[in-house]
């Protein structure tokens, strides 16, 4: 059978390499590793980029420009939908949203984005809000408090 393998309905996986088998496998004697050197040896990683001692592409393709990726907000979201594991009249914050276990923190902001349908009576306490979000907190009787955004690192000046 060739290298691919088909399994139901069409859906297809790679067989693993199976190396050192014999100089007809294409992967015999060496396995694939080539002839003494870094490389060759057991435990020897390649890091993501390494090119074998050429200069790799990302130090030789031009940087120009202005990129915000330093200064970007990053924010923990969750979705109005999440919001009805609570209990009518609560006040639904960051702290609160994790402990319960419905998103992983990813920042120390909470987004509340507006999918799904909030069937619960709710005060959510978030610094940001999409606009769905907002009318669908409020159209169920709660209240959208924005709150200031907190302290900014001065690590980037």
């Amino acid at each position: 059978m060739d290298q691919r393998t088909v399994l139901a309905k069409g859906t297809r996986y790679t067989d693993r390499k199976r190396v050192g088998r014999g100089v007809g496998s294409g992967l015999g004697k060496t396995s694939g590793r080539g002839h003494k050197g870094w490389g060759q040896r057991s435990g020897a990683p390649r890091r993501a980029g390494y090119e074998g001692g050429q200069m790799p592409i990302y130090r030789r393709v031009p940087k120009r420009g202005f990129t915000n990726h330093r200064f970007k907000t990053e924010f923990t979201i969750i979705n109005v939908d999440e919001l009805n594991v609570f209990e009518d009249g609560q006040v639904v914050d960051l702290a609160l949203v994790l402990e319960r276990g419905l998103t992983n923190p990813i920042a120390p902001r909470l987004k509340v984005l507006g999918n799904g349908k909030l069937e619960r009576k709710l005060t959510v306490r978030a610094e940001r809000f999409t606009a769905s979000a907002k009318a669908k907190i409020e159209q169920s009787g709660g209240q959208a408090i924005a709150l200031s955004k907190p302290e900014e690192s001065t690590d980037a000046k």
